[in-house]
């Protein structure tokens, strides 16, 4: 189908992904139904250099959460730019085989091929068995043993390991689809190619003198090579490959790199390479890190209060941190052997299943998606207590937008080269986040706009695609006041697209598809204000850790650094931002559920109808346009 039908209105990515799931799945498709979709989507950016717009999203209904509901991962590397040259916007898979296959896409060119021996093997021994059969060039993304097996929280890894999480490789699994490979031989040009050079050439002049080194928490004293996603503008990011001493070698930053190293460190006393293939192993077997994560804590909860053993498992509990450990447990988890099939179903469900003891060892360190949560905790945070309670997944892309208050720490810390004080906080919260109270987390004050301008700017990011963790240009050692540009984002979007936009049309597509998200997830079960909620403990356990600010630290008035350990969220107030949230949006403060006025402002009426059928539009609104 042509991608114009939904372009105008939706961009691309996850834009499109969900108009396509709004058409064609209905509510009552399970995950593992045939007719629930796949959609791998690319962006208008796709197949560009310089600007870092190649990343794809997959999109589908996931069993990851209760109940199943539409979700997402997003990913790098450089299939989604092949996908674009090789002639698509979007690839929808439907269906299910009766025995394994793999897709191959050679520009015009779509064949399902038998997958019969690659069934069973790793997503790495998959994707070199492919390049093997089909050429060096092709682009692979497969899913492993674990999506085989319908592991809950599966995920799916592409060439230079980039990875998808949300359960999504447990869909390829039940539709028999191995694997996916392409190869692109067009090409990509902007509507106004001279605007987009001297575009691509100024958000590289914002970035430059920023070096953000390696992974934060990994060892300097580390040999790594850097690895950068198709058409990266390079520099800034710390996406990086290691070669292990047993000649392995793959990517290694973020959570994945740091998932298992505080563990290593602590069983063998010194750095090794054990965290690498901690990772490489995950993502063979095809399991997401960041669960893997979550699960480790309470598994070592659980042992610690006699509750599960080495014994009853089958699993050396007693020896987390080592390599026997994490090779054990997500070998009998990816094909459900003895305990691992309780743990396939996620934490959450396995808890429920082992018991009320070991539910109560469900603390603060997880999100009820099964999420490790102490990463930009909404404790410290607040705003972040919405953008945890609307996403179906952990919000990273919406987290990582509070990602320069890492380069404010330095500054707090008295670091060489550091820029961003308080008062530069202060300007880049006026620009990107609404106001300067935004960045003042000893009130309650703008924390509501501050989330509903995240995750507008998110949406229309994660549509064009471009990478959140360079977008948006936030701070910039080369400008007089040190704050980036909002507004880069839509100048890429009139000089790749021909089609005028400007700041504000751009956070209107990001709000109109935001929008069709939530319209989508309360199809599914999600019921505005009702389910809009964080975890209890987060008003009623004191913060005593976070990933990325383990001091707690904030900017107070002029230069003063404020200490939030032990802070917790005040219910009454949170709520009240919740109120004013809801006006912002233009939904019904009472119920949280959208209106038919805003949707009609939004130019999804097409929706409506059977949003009220439903119930789901809020009530005395049926009238009003």
């Amino acid at each position: 189908m042509p991608t114009e039908y939904y372009a105008d209105r939706f961009l691309g990515g996850r834009g499109i992904a969900a108009k396509i799931y709004w058409d064609e799945i209905p509510p009552d498709v399970k995950a593992f139904d045939p007719e629930n979709r796949l959609i791998f989507a690319t962006g208008p950016l796709a197949g560009l250099t310089g600007v870092s717009g190649s990343r794809w999203q997959i999109c589908g209904k996931s069993a990851l959460t209760t109940p199943e509901h539409f979700n997402y991962a997003n990913l790098g590397g450089d299939w989604g730019a092949q996908l674009k040259l090789a002639g698509y916007d979007a690839l929808i898979v439907q269906g299910q085989s009766d025995r394994p296959v793999y897709i191959h896409i050679h520009d015009e060119t779509v064949e399902i091929r038998n997958a019969y021996a690659l069934w069973g093997k790793g997503t790495i021994e998959a994707r070199e068995m492919l390049k093997a059969e089909l050429g060096g060039s092709v682009n692979v993304v497969a899913t492993g043993p674990a999506g085989e097996n319908l592991v809950t929280f599966a995920s799916v890894l592409a060439d230079k390991d980039a990875s998808g999480s949300s359960g999504l490789g447990a869909v390829m699994g039940a539709k028999k689809l191995k694997a996916i490979a392409l190869r692109g031989s067009g090409k990509v040009r902007a509507a106004d190619p001279q605007r987009y050079k001297e575009l691509a050439n100024y958000a590289r002049e914002l970035r430059k003198g920023i070096d953000m080194g390696i992974t934060p928490g990994t060892d300097p004293g580390m040999k790594l090579k850097r690895d950068y996603c198709y058409g990266c503008t390079g520099g800034f990011c710390f996406r990086a490959k290691y070669r292990a001493a047993n000649g392995e070698e793959g990517k290694f930053m973020c959570g994945s790199a740091t998932f298992y190293v505080l563990r290593a460190r602590r069983f063998y006393g010194e750095w090794n390479d054990v965290p690498f293939l901690a990772n490489r192993t995950c993502n063979e077997y095809g399991v997401d890190t960041h669960q893997m994560d979550a699960m480790m804590q309470w598994l070592s909860k659980c042992h610690k209060a006699g509750i599960l053993t080495d014994e009853n498992t089958g699993i050396p509990l007693s020896k987390q941190g080592s390599l026997e450990f994490i090779e054990t447990l997500v070998r009998k988890i990816a094909l459900r052997e003895g305990f691992g099939e309780t743990l396939a179903q996620g934490t959450m469900r396995a808890a429920d299943a082992v018991g009320s003891r070991a539910q109560e060892l469900l603390t603060d360190y997880i999100t009820d998606t099964g999420h490790f949560a102490l990463i930009e905790n909404p404790r410290l945070y607040i705003s972040t207590g919405l953008l945890y309670a609307m996403e179906p997944r952990q919000p990273m892309g919406q987290l990582n937008q509070l990602g320069f208050q890492n380069l404010w720490l330095m500054w707090v810390h008295g670091q060489e080269g550091a820029f961003v004080s308080n008062d530069v906080l202060r300007a880049i919260a006026r620009r990107f986040l609404g106001s300067e109270a935004a960045m003042d987390y000893t009130t309650y004050e703008g924390k509501a706009l501050a989330a509903k301008m995240i995750q507008d700017r998110v949406c229309a990011e994660d549509s064009m695609i471009l990478c959140n963790y360079l977008f948006p240009i936030m701070f910039s050692k080369m400008t007089e006041d040190k704050v980036g540009d909002p507004g880069i984002e839509a100048k890429l979007l009139t000089a790749v697209t021909g089609d005028e936009m400007d700041e504000d049309g751009f956070y209107q597509i990001g709000e109109r598809i935001f929008n069709l998200q939530r319209a989508i997830l309360a199809r599914e079960g999600h019921r505005g204000r009702e389910s809009d909620r964080i975890s209890e403990y987060n008003f009623t356990k004191p913060l005593k850790f976070d990933l990325h600010n383990p001091e707690f630290l904030s900017p107070g008035e002029g230069n003063e650094v404020v200490v939030k350990k032990d802070a917790m969220l005040d219910k009454k107030k949170f709520e009240e931002v919740k109120d004013e949230y809801y006006r912002l949006r233009g939904w019904d403060v009472d119920t949280g559920l959208q209106t038919r006025a805003k949707l009609g402002e939004l130019e999804l009426s097409d929706m409506v109808d059977e949003l009220e059928r439903e119930g789901l539009i809020a009530a005395g609104e049926a009238n009003r346009l």
